[in-house]
């Protein structure tokens, strides 16, 4: 009991989520982590976690009992061990994933939706800052266009399967020591269809559904990161039964820059300079994303000192739909001043001048480099 998580955390809801919210974000997390489409190890037991919270939660006398005394207030009423207020959840969820199963013929039958795909693109790090328009081929599977998705050779039909009598189901009736019981499974010659293909179509060999290469255009709104899902709604799987398609999400991922890091909005730039511009001062040219930019050097500029260039950073992603941005981040630059390894007689002389009038007193530094360069970057350093 001590080691289970709070079952609102492992929803990801507040505890003051409605029904509808819990049904949402069970619905959504069951359909990441169920095993049938989930091949991680850690996804059966994640599922059943999920399961054991949704269970509970939507039961509202367990859910007040949960809310009281914790696990122990519904201990040995959550999991898999009855089915008085789970078994609603687990035909949801096997109506998401198959279509049916625990519904019965009509729920089987009726409309469903197609599967969801994922496109993984690649994209530069000017591109992912900016925005660009991508092109990309996939091959998805669609309704055959020959027979439209009957499986059956135009001309011909299914036919009402023998085995089950078109029910789409086979009950057999068990003895026990507890008295009959009626085991209902679905029909193995048929696969719960109700029908079977007598002349399948050549244009899919009776499989309903061709997989087939499609160009898609794809609009990268600025700001996007490694990890940012593009939706392009209806470009899944096909729906059965007349069901909607699904839909195709681009997941992003940025190529690394050259010299430019990235931290949410800001950019970050380290910078070189030898020990006459940082003692004198100069102005330098300094790259930023939109081309380059003078900066100057104030005389005595130490190594990890940052400067800000503000409004140059990545742009705010717009989350709202209507396209483009809200702003942008900032630019650092972080100084770093270059000692030269090698020197040509002159210098060697004239740093030798140097030093007879700079002395030789060694002054312990106070605070660690990194404290100062903290100190400088604010939150923009410490976020993490």
């Amino acid at each position: 009991m001590a080691n289970k998580r709070d079952y609102y955390e492992v929803l990801g809801v507040a505890r003051s989520a409605s029904k509808d919210e819990l049904k949402k974000a069970y619905r959504r997390l069951a359909r990441q982590y169920h095993p049938d489409v989930n091949g991680e190890e850690e996804a059966a037991e994640r599922f059943k976690e999920i399961s054991e919270a949704y269970e509970v939660l939507s039961d509202d006398e367990k859910r007040a009992a949960y809310d009281r005394f914790g696990h122990a207030g519904v201990q040995g009423g959550a999991g898999f061990s009855g089915f008085e207020s789970g078994f609603s959840g687990f035909a949801d969820i096997f109506e998401e994933f198959f279509g049916g199963g625990l519904g019965g013929r009509q729920r089987r039958r009726g409309p469903r939706r197609g599967a969801d795909l994922r496109y993984d693109l690649t994209i530069s790090f000017t591109e992912a800052v900016f925005g660009v328009e991508k092109e990309i081929e996939i091959t998805r599977p669609e309704i055959c266009s020959v027979c439209n998705g009957s499986g059956a050779e135009p001309g011909t039909t299914p036919q009402r399967c023998p085995t089950c009598n078109g029910s789409g189901e086979v009950r057999r009736v068990q003895q026990s020591i507890l008295g009959s019981f009626v085991n209902v499974s679905t029909c193995p010659t048929c696969q719960g269809t109700g029908e079977v293909i007598t002349q399948p179509c050549k244009g899919c060999n009776g499989h309903k559904q061709v997989q087939r290469a499609r160009t898609l255009k794809v609009k990268i709104p600025p700001g996007v990161d490694n990890d940012t899902q593009i939706r392009l709604t209806g470009e899944g799987g096909p729906g059965a039964n007349g069901g909607p398609p699904g839909n195709l999400y681009v997941v992003i991922g940025v190529q690394r820059h050259e010299y430019f890091q990235r931290r949410d909005a800001d950019i970050f730039l380290e910078l070189q300079i030898n020990v006459a511009q940082a003692a004198l001062g100069d102005d330098i040219t300094v790259p930023t994303l939109d081309g380059e930019e003078t900066l100057t050097i104030p005389a005595g500029t130490q190594s990890g000192t940052v400067f800000r260039l503000r409004g140059r950073g990545v742009p705010y992603l717009d989350r709202s739909g209507r396209g483009g941005y809200v702003g942008r981040g900032d630019q650092h630059v972080i100084i770093q001043v270059v000692i030269p390894k090698k020197l040509t007689d002159e210098q060697k002389r004239l740093f030798k001048e140097l030093a007879r009038t700079l002395g030789k007193e060694v002054v312990p530094q106070e605070r660690s480099f990194f404290e100062q360069l903290k100190e400088t970057l604010g939150d923009v350093f410490g976020r993490q």
